[in-house]
C-alpha cells in the first residue's frame, strides 16, 4: 500500500512541476497603439520611484467586470501587472481581456500589463492554484525588476491608493517579506491537512529572493515541500509560510503579516465571508492596503473608491502620475499632463505606515518569527 501511495504521488507531483516548467507565452496586447507621452523604461530597474511591485492578479469564469474594475483601482506606471485568467474561462471573456488592456489609452501604452496567452487550469481544492503561481513568479522574474510580489485575486479590492502604497514601502528593508504564518493549525489541521485530494486539473484540460529561491530551489526545500503538498486541499495555505520557517536565508526575515483584510465565518469555510458596507469602518481602521472578498460591483467598492482611492468611475486611482502637479486634481483617466515619477501620498499613506511601523517595530517583528 505504501509503494502504491507513493507512485501515485510521484507521478502527480512529476505531472506538476512539467506544468510549471512548461513556458506560456506572454500576450501583451499592446503593440502600436498609443505611445505615451514620456519615453517610458518600465522593464528595467525603475530609478522614478522608490518601491516597485509585480502583481498577479488570477481570475475565473465571469470575472471580468470584477477584473477590470480592480485593474483600473490598482494601476500605476510605476508597477508590473501580470494577469491570469484561468483556462476555464470562455475565449470570449480572453478575447474581451486583451481589448480592454490593449484600447485603453494608459494600459495600452505603458507596457507594463500583460495578459497570459495559454492559461493554466485552476481548480480551488489543490495544487494547481500553488502551480499556476509558481509559474507566474517564474514568468515575471525573467520579465522584469521587482522588489515585492503581490499575489490578489478578482475578488480583493486596495484600501489605499498605490501612491500610499509606494510611499509606505520606502523605509521598508527589501529583504522583509509578508506572510501570515503559524504553527498552531487549529480547524485547518482537520479541514486543510488530513483530506486527500486529487486535483483533476493536473491531469484534464476541462476544468525577489524568496520568489528565486522558491522558483529555482538552491537546495532541495521548495521541490520536497512541492510534493509534500500536492495533495493538500488548499496548498496555498501551507506552502510558502512552510519553506520560509523551514530556511534559514529566510525565517527571520519575515513580517507575520498577508497585509489583507479577511473575516471567517465561524466555523471557517473553504472561502472567506463577502465584505459590505458594515465592515466599512473596520476594513479602514485595520490600516491594511487590501482586503477581500467582494461581490461584484457591491456598495461598498463605490464608497472605497470615493473616499479611499479618490476614484471617479471608469478611472484611475488619484496619483502624483495623472495630477500634472495640481494638488486638487481629483482625475486619472490618461497620460494628459503625466508627470511621471510624482508621488502625492495620502491619509492611506499615514495609516499603512502606522501597520508597517508596528509589525517591524523590534520587539513584535522577533517576537511573531518562526518557532
Amino acid at each position: 500500500m505504501g509503494i502504491k501511495l507513493f507512485t501515485v504521488s510521484f507521478i502527480l507531483t512529476s505531472t506538476l512541476i512539467f506544468f510549471l516548467l512548461v513556458p506560456s507565452k506572454l500576450r501583451t496586447p499592446i503593440p502600436r497603439f498609443r505611445p505615451p507621452a514620456v519615453p517610458l523604461n518600465l522593464r528595467g530597474p525603475n530609478s522614478s520611484y522608490p518601491v516597485t511591485f509585480a502583481y498577479l492578479i488570477s481570475a475565473s469564469r465571469g470575472d471580468l467586470v470584477k477584473l477590470t474594475r480592480l485593474l483600473r483601482a490598482l494601476y500605476h506606471p510605476g508597477n508590473f501587472y501580470l494577469v491570469h485568467l484561468e483556462l476555464g474561462a470562455p475565449e470570449s471573456e480572453r478575447a474581451e481581456l486583451a481589448k480592454f488592456v490593449s484600447r485603453d489609452p494608459v494600459l495600452g501604452s505603458a507596457g507594463n500589463v500583460w495578459v497570459v496567452g495559454k492559461p493554466n487550469l485552476v481548480t480551488y481544492r489543490g495544487p494547481t492554484m500553488l502551480g499556476t503561481t509558481l509559474h507566474v513568479m517564474a514568468m515575471l522574474l525573467r520579465t522584469c525588476r521587482w522588489d515585492w510580489f503581490i499575489n490578489l485575486s478578482a475578488s480583493d479590492y486596495p484600501l489605499v491608493t498605490q501612491d500610499d502604497l509606494i510611499h509606505a514601502f520606502s523605509d521598508v528593508p527589501k529583504d522583509v517579506n509578508f506572510i501570515q504564518h503559524t504553527s498552531r493549525l487549529g480547524w485547518k489541521l482537520n479541514n486543510r491537512g488530513k483530506p486527500i485530494i486529487i486535483d483533476p486539473a493536473l491531469y484534464s484540460q476541462n476544468k525577489s529572493e524568496l520568489w528565486w529561491y522558491c522558483v529555482v530551489g538552491w537546495d532541495n526545500l521548495p521541490r520536497t515541500l512541492l510534493l509534500y503538498y500536492t495533495n493538500f486541499v488548499s496548498t496555498p495555505e501551507g506552502y510558502f509560510q512552510t519553506v520560509i520557517c523551514n530556511s534559514d536565508d529566510f525565517k527571520n526575515a519575515t513580517a507575520n503579516h498577508d497585509l489583507h483584510y479577511i473575516t471567517w465565518d465561524n466555523p471557517p469555510k473553504q472561502h472567506p465571508r463577502y465584505l459590505g458596507l458594515r465592515d466599512y469602518k473596520r476594513m479602514v481602521q485595520s490600516n491594511r492596503p487590501f482586503a477581500r472578498k467582494f461581490r461584484r460591483n457591491d456598495p461598498v467598492l463605490d464608497r472605497i473608491d470615493r473616499d479611499l482611492l479618490k476614484r471617479r468611475r471608469k478611472e484611475f486611482s488619484f496619483a502624483g502620475w495623472c495630477s500634472g502637479g495640481v494638488t486638487d486634481r481629483r482625475t486619472c483617466s490618461n497620460f494628459q499632463g503625466m508627470d511621471y515619477g510624482s508621488l502625492r501620498p495620502g491619509p492611506g499613506a499615514r495609516r499603512l505606515r502606522y501597520l508597517l511601523s508596528r509589525l517591524l517595530s523590534p520587539r513584535n517583528f522577533t517576537r511573531r518569527q518562526c518557532k
